[in-house]
This record gives structure tokens, sequence and C-alpha cells, in this order.
């Protein structure tokens, strides 16, 4: 292997709790509830799929179906998707639900893996090209540089940037054109067999990790570096 691609969320980092998703946003916002029914509102917007990063919807209306499916396609897609669906869960202002989303993209939401920087590194030193591969509505690179991570990443290949969501192939031969990696060459890491497992169609070989709180995944990357040598 010349070349390692990862997804993004649950396989390098992990979004924040929904509950304190949640509660970041009603303290911005000068608002407060009483814990068990911020309890029982982060439920519920766990249940239905509301946080970018998080839970798939346990229940996905029939109206939100198409929207869902190719909500990362661009950035007024997703944005209208994950509002929608937070939109299910009353909340005590309106505007909580756009903030809502604003809060997921900054990057103290969200989590490296306790190995990821150790990985990275260890591929930097072995003169192993990353990419991130991702199907996402927004500019994660801020992300990256505020934990440390970014230069260990020579491509950020974006779904919202391309038009294109994985599993298509034409994301990941984005990718390793943009390394100047043959595919056959590649490992592609990710947490979604179907999502990054699209990659073996273009002949990437694929790892697939845990998609688990960081408390509980300590060093689920770490068995890329034996793939790769």
């Amino acid at each position: 292997m010349t070349a390692v691609l990862f997804d993004f969320s649950g396989t390098l980092f992990r979004i924040e709790p929904t509950d304190s998703w949640l509660r970041a946003v009603l303290d911005e916002a000068g608002m407060a509830l009483p814990e068990a029914e911020l309890a029982q509102a982060a439920k519920a917007l766990e249940v239905a799929g509301a946080q970018p990063g998080g839970a798939q919807p346990e229940r996905l209306p029939a109206e939100l179906g198409e929207l869902w499916r190719i909500r990362d396609e661009s950035a007024e897609l997703h944005r209208a998707a994950y509002t929608a669906a937070a939109r299910q869960v009353p909340l005590p202002e309106p505007e909580l639900y756009d903030a809502l989303y604003e809060r997921h993209k900054v990057p103290d939401a969200w989590s490296p893996y306790p190995d990821a920087a150790e990985v990275l590194s260890t591929l930097r030193e072995r003169d192993i090209a990353v990419g991130v591969v991702s199907n996402i509505g927004w500019d994660l690179r801020p992300v990256f540089r505020a934990h440390g991570l970014d230069p260990y990443v020579g491509a950020y290949v974006l779904s919202y940037e391309h038009g294109i969501q994985k599993p298509d192939t034409r994301l990941f031969t984005v990718a390793c054109d943009a390394l100047g990696v043959a595919p056959e060459d590649t490992l592609m890491v990710g947490d979604d067999r179907r999502a990054d497992g699209g990659a073996a169609a273009l002949g990437c070989r694929v790892h697939l990790v845990d998609h688990l709180p960081v408390e509980r995944r300590p060093e689920g990357l770490r068995p890329v570096l034996g793939l790769v040598g």
C-alpha cells in the first residue's frame, strides 16, 4: 500500500454526545431546560437522526426520504435534511434548529479517536500518502487544523464539493488522482460497509472500523499500520 484513504465521522473523529450538542446550543442562546426535559429532547433528536455524524434515523418520515438519500451532494441539501430531521422534535425557540446545525460544524464538537494522531503521523513517517474521503455537506478542514491533524492529510475529497456521494467510485477516483496513487495500491478505512466499501469496486482494499464513542474505541485505527506494512 502506498496510500490510505480515511473516512471522517466515526473513523478519525467522533461527534459529541447528543445531550452535549443540545446543551451547548442552549447555553449559547442563554436558555435552559430542566435536566429531564433536556435529556428527553436530546434522545428524541438522536432517534430522529438530527445530528450530523450521529445516529441514523430510527424512523425517517416518507417526505424526507429522497432528500435524505442525496443529502451529502451539496451544502444546501445537507442543511435542509438535518434541520428538517431536527424539526420533528419540539424545542423552545425555532432558531435553535439552525443553531444546532451550526454547532455540529464547530471543531470543539468533534474529538479525534485516541490513536488517530499516532496512526496518521506513523503513515507520514513511512511516506504513505493520506487522504480523507467524506460524505459531508460542509468544510471539515478546520476540524483537522484545530486538532492538529491537518499536516498529515495530503488531500480532502468531500462529497458536497463534487456533487457525488460514496459509494460512487468516482469520489474515490478523485482521491487517488489527487494523491497520485493507483487504486490497487490504496487502502480505504471507514465505518460504513456500503459507503466506504464502494472503494473495493475501484480496486482498493477496504478496512472497516466500528463507529463507537471515543472512549470505547481507544485503538481501532492501529491495525491499519499492520495492513500497510
